[in-house]
């Protein structure tokens, strides 16, 4: 298979994958890159989309699970097969587009301050005291509001979903 497609083809669903397990964007991004090279190294016969997707998810696991172990950080490995075994129950059939798709629909449905709240936090990494602030109100509000955002969301995704 011609190299450029199988990039075109399963490089945002790694990425999104390594985004999943913990990767910041920096990260995600050069474990990508990694995988995509170490694919273009070893002699490599093309199946199928499916078991590509899988192959490439599973080399780029590995990258990361070396990576956290040299930084000795063991722990976070169990953390990281927990989340992997959720990518395959949730986005492993289309690299995630399907998922984004579901979210993006379910963000719509919060209120105005609880996609604040989410977009302050996960987006601009915003402390809780700051969403508080922002919002004007405490931050054990501020933890209630993202934890019933988050419970909704979870919700609304699965149905979608199943």
């Amino acid at each position: 298979m011609d190299p450029i497609r199988l990039i075109e083809t399963h490089q945002a669903g790694v990425w999104r994958y390594l985004r999943v397990l913990g990767c910041d964007a920096s990260l995600a991004d050069d474990l990508t890159q990694e995988t995509f090279i170490r694919l273009l190294e070893r002699p490599f016969e093309n199946i199928n989309d499916a078991a590509t997707g899988a192959y490439l998810r599973r080399t780029a696991h590995n990258l990361y699970i070396s990576l956290k172990r040299k930084e000795g950080k063991i722990t976070e490995i169990e953390r990281i097969e927990t989340l992997s075994g959720e990518w395959s129950r949730w986005a492993d059939r289309d690299n995630g587009e399907e998922l984004l798709t579901a979210l993006r629909e379910c963000l719509q449905g919060l209120t105005e301050r609880a996609r604040m709240a989410l977009e302050m936090r996960f987006r601009e990494q915003q402390s809780r005291s700051a969403i508080a602030a922002a919002l004007e109100i405490t931050e054990h509000g501020a933890k209630n509001l993202m934890q019933r955002a988050k419970q909704q969301l979870r919700e609304c995704i699965e149905s979608k979903l199943s």
